[in-house]
């Protein structure tokens, strides 16, 4: 079932920063989604939940152009990003942190920090990402190969924030991280949420998503099969348990 009716908040007024229709996407001759439909508003943090391999990575993949065989609908701010070069996406104010980071290994992380084109402002300034990530500051001489799983995704995030970008999708940041890590990376995404950042989270840990959703999109075979506020989410426990195991 494809859901298209349970993708608005309550509290959600006005048009979606992101919208996505129909959309369906291919790895070579590999069908993969299958007509996504869901939405995103300014503000939100919106939680994309499912199990390895049905398409959450897919789907964010496909928002910012990396796949390319695709057809639907995907709109940012109103315009159509179906046509926008991948290397535009980002001017456009998509940030994207994917599940490898992407950092310049052989960069320090300061320099990782500086090399990104801030396309917007509101962007984060240096010192201030130092005070969100701590971690970072001690490190910023440091080159990317000396950083643990846990900076590297640090850094990947605070790569984002400087940019000004207008929504953050993220891949999995919890994947293979100590729960210490796990724990400071949901402060600042607790942080930057108050802050009013849109963010659009894939992720398996649902634990620690449930802290920080206003809203759940639940994903099998490549299609949303449901979609809920935060406010339901004592009463779809019984369907989370079925389709994730939680």
């Amino acid at each position: 079932m494809t859901d298209t009716t349970l993708d608005r908040p309550a509290a959600a007024t006005g048009a979606p920063l992101l919208q996505i229709r129909d959309l369906h996407a291919w790895y070579g001759e590999s069908h993969v989604l299958h007509g996504v439909n869901m939405e995103v508003r300014a503000g939100e943090t919106v939680t994309l939940l499912g199990r390895n391999g049905v398409g959450k990575s897919t789907t964010l993949r496909s928002i910012v152009g990396l796949l390319r065989k695709r057809t639907g609908t995907i709109t940012f701010r109103g315009e159509d990003m179906m046509t926008v070069p991948l290397h535009h996406t980002a001017r456009r104010g998509i940030g994207f942190v994917p599940e490898e980071r992407g950092i310049f290994a052989s960069l320090s992380v300061e320099e990782n920090l500086y090399l990104p084109p801030v396309v917007a402002e509101g962007g984060m300034p240096v010192d201030e990402i130092f005070q969100l990530f701590p971690n970072l500051k001690e490190r910023r001489n440091s080159p990317g190969t000396k950083l643990s799983g846990g900076e590297q995704q640090m850094l990947a995030m605070a790569r984002i924030l400087r940019t000004g970008t207008s929504i953050m999708l993220l891949d999995e940041p919890t994947e293979g991280l100590a729960p210490v890590i796990i724990q400071r990376i949901g402060e600042v995404l607790s942080t930057l949420r108050a802050r009013g950042m849109t963010i659009l989270l894939v992720e398996q840990n649902f634990r620690f998503a449930s802290k920080l959703a206003d809203r759940f999109y639940v994903m099998e075979h490549g299609q949303i099969t449901h979609g809920f506020p935060v406010a339901e989410l004592p009463a779809q426990m019984d369907m989370l348990h079925d389709v994730l195991g939680v």
